[in-house]
Parts: structure tokens; sequence; C-alpha cells
């Protein structure tokens, strides 16, 4: 695959922890606004600049647009974004509680992105992607990395290590999740084990980030188009990712809600379930192992399981697909996680408690703990070319926006 560094803006010395936000489709206006409260330079006033515009205004309007560029210029134009004067990788590793994972940041070609090199396993959505595409236009920067995978190289992990072992740290702050983010800068001449190890790199894949990707590549493509000069050199055929090797990523399942029960009550329910898979009243709120799912209905904790499924379909294979197929669907009446009202879905980072929260105020009647796909699933099904169910991956620690910002101009 095709990488290369880049002369990244970045935060002035001592500011990362303050301008360096969570990306923008973690929080919603609200929380973005709460976030950046008291703090003008939080990034979040550019990627989710209409938290500075009235209450009632649409995230898709022209004055939010304007006011991202606006907000990005003047950081850059009062020194707290900072040019750097050579090209550059950045190491970025993130702890979290026991785990820690090292990222290399640089950016990859778009055509590698529209050639399948960079494989995805989730759909976009019309309306962010043209939001992405616009802001990506708008400043003419990738504001946030895309975050990929790859298949472990043992030479680039050992110059990985080694710079990180041997140097000081150019970032180094806990943020207000309890999230520890760390960079270290290696300038272009000095990273040749990197960029040899990624030209030997057959695939890489898109961890999270699809939106992101997707806005990158259309914009690239655009500007290719308008450009009757075009001869490959432009900024914009490249676009900005932290890649980190996929034995070091940490996936968390990604739990279903159900605001109903179709009608039946909790004892139907639960016998209904058995009569499909093996039930067990044994209170565990989380699976031990693929093929088994954890359920919260009336005030306690039930185990499904069942044997492997035998088939060629990566997809059908996922216990998210099982649980919707032989439970969701026909006994709950679920037909399209992707627009059905009676399904939600929360992030594994909020934990159980979260999920007996909702059910035990009557907002919703029953609640799915799942068992996390593994980092090979997401590339077997990348590889087949399918798409992942809805909601099925919940990748934490999540890419700070911010610490680095590319340019295509």
């Amino acid at each position: 695959m095709r990488v290369q560094p880049f002369a990244a803006l970045v935060p002035a010395p001592g500011l990362a922890s303050r301008i360096a936000s969570v990306p923008y489709d973690v929080v919603n206006t609200d929380e973005a606004r709460a976030l950046a409260a008291g703090n003008p330079d939080s990034f979040l006033h550019v990627i989710r600049a209409e938290i500075d515009l009235p209450e009632d205004t649409d995230p898709y309007s022209d004055a939010v647009y304007a006011k991202s560029k606006e907000n990005f210029d003047r950081l850059q134009r009062e020194g707290l974004f900072v040019r750097e004067p050579v090209p550059c990788v950045y190491l970025y590793r993130q702890t979290l509680g026991g785990h820690a994972q090292t990222g290399i940041t640089l950016v990859c070609h778009i055509d590698d992105y529209g050639q399948d090199i960079i494989r995805k396993h989730e759909k976009t959505r019309k309306a962010k992607e043209d939001d992405r595409t616009r802001i990506v236009d708008t400043l003419s920067a990738n504001p946030g990395p895309v975050f990929l995978t790859y298949k472990d190289q043992a030479g680039i992990d050992a110059f990985v290590a080694a710079r990180c072992a041997s140097h000081a740290p150019d970032v180094d702050f806990v943020d207000e999740n309890g999230v520890g983010h760390t960079a270290w800068r290696v300038p272009a001449p000095e990273a040749g084990p990197i960029l040899e190890g990624f030209a030997a790199v057959d695939l890489a894949y898109v961890a999270d980030g699809h939106h992101r990707s997707a806005s990158a590549y259309r914009v690239g493509c655009e500007r290719r188009a308008a450009n009757p000069h075009h001869d490959g050199s432009e900024g914009y055929n490249w676009f900005m990712a932290v890649i980190f090797p996929a034995s070091q990523l940490q996936i968390l399942p990604y739990n279903r809600l159900v605001k109903d029960l179709n009608g039946l009550t909790p004892a139907e329910f639960l016998a209904r379930a058995g009569e499909i898979f093996t039930l067990s009243s044994d209170g565990a709120k989380q699976p031990s192992a693929p093929g088994s799912v954890c359920v919260y209905v009336d005030g306690g904790w039930h185990t499904l399981q069942w044997p492997p499924v035998e088939t060629e379909s990566p997809i059908e294979r996922l216990d998210v697909s099982v649980l919707q197929d032989r439970l969701l669907s026909p006994v709950l009446g679920i037909g399209d996680p992707r627009t059905d009202e009676r399904i939600d879905f929360v992030g594994g980072i909020r934990g159980t408690a979260e999920l007996e929260r909702r059910v035990d105020s009557g907002e919703c009647a029953v609640a799915f703990s799942l068992y996390p796909v593994t980092v090979q699933q997401l590339i077997d099904i990348a590889d087949a070319g399918e798409i992942m169910p809805p909601k099925s991956t919940w990748f934490e620690p999540k890419l700070r926006s911010g610490l680095f910002v590319y340019t295509l101009d």
C-alpha cells in the first residue's frame, strides 16, 4: 500500500490536551456543547461547529460549515495550531486501563481506497458522508484521522517499539475519559523502516471511520476532475489515517435493547427463546465465549447458547447475526435493525449497568449483552467483500481529533 509522511498542523507545544477532542461522531450536539463549554480552543468548535450557533440551527446548514472554517482559521491565525517544519510520521499510543495500542499516523493514497486495497466492512449513510465531504472540502483538510488496521509486520513493530522506548514523547496527556494519548514525531528521513514496511503490506482495513475515508476519497476525486492540470502530486490524492497492527486492537461488544416484547410476557418470551437456544438462568451478565448471548428481562439475567454455525458465510457465523436471524426477527419482530425504531444499540464501553438501567426504567423491555466481534472476523468479512451487520463493532479507545491535521493544499 502507498503511504507517505506529511507536514501536519499540530497543537502548539503544551496545548494538545486543550485542543484535541473526541471524534465528531461519538457525541451529539448537546454533548459536544457541554464538552467544549469554557474552552473556545476545543477542536469540537471545528468538527461540530453548530455548538457555536443558536440551538435550533440545522447541523447541515451553510452557516455551520462557514463557522467551522472560521474557527479552524482562527486556531491557525492565533498560533494555537502550528505547521510542522518537515514531513513526519507520528507514532500514536493510546492506553485505557490495562490496554495499550500504538498506531502510525501518516497519509494513505485515495486510489488504494478506490481499488479496495484499503477494504471496508460497513455501508455509509448518505447524510453523514455528504456532511463529512463538505467539511473536508470547506477546510481543505482532514480534521480527523481514519482508523485503519493491518496484519502485523515484525519489522514495523520492532521499529515502533524501539523508537518509543528510546525517545521522549512530544505529546502525553490523559483525557476526560481516562484515556492516555502519547505521540512521538518521526521525521521522514528517520522513518525508512516504517515506509519500507508498508510498501510490503498488501491490504489494510477500515476499522473505524468509513464516513471519513469515503469523504476523503470523494473530495480527492472531485478535485481531480476539476483540475485540468492534475498530475498526481497534489495533496488531495492522500488522506490521513492512523494504522494499527491487528493484534493490538480492542473491540468491545455493541449491545442491543428492544423497547417491547412484541406482545409477549417475559415468561412467554423466555419460553420462546428456550425453544430456539439452550437457556440457563445463571445470572451471567456478559458471555464468556462466542456462541452465546446474555439476556436481561424482568429484572433477571439469562444466558442463551448455541452450537457453532456451520456455514461458509462469515456474516452468518457472527453472534449478532444469529441473534438477529433466530430471535430478534422471528420472535420480537425486528425486521431491519438499520431502520426499526424499536431497537437501540449501546456500545460496550458503557457496561451492562446501562442495559439494566434502561430496562428497569421501563424505557426498554429486554437487553442483549453480546460477545465482541474479533478483528479476524472483521478482516474475513472485508476480504469476502461483505458488509457487517449494523452496529457490530465498538472500537475503544477512540482516536482523538485535532492531534494531527492533514491539509490538502
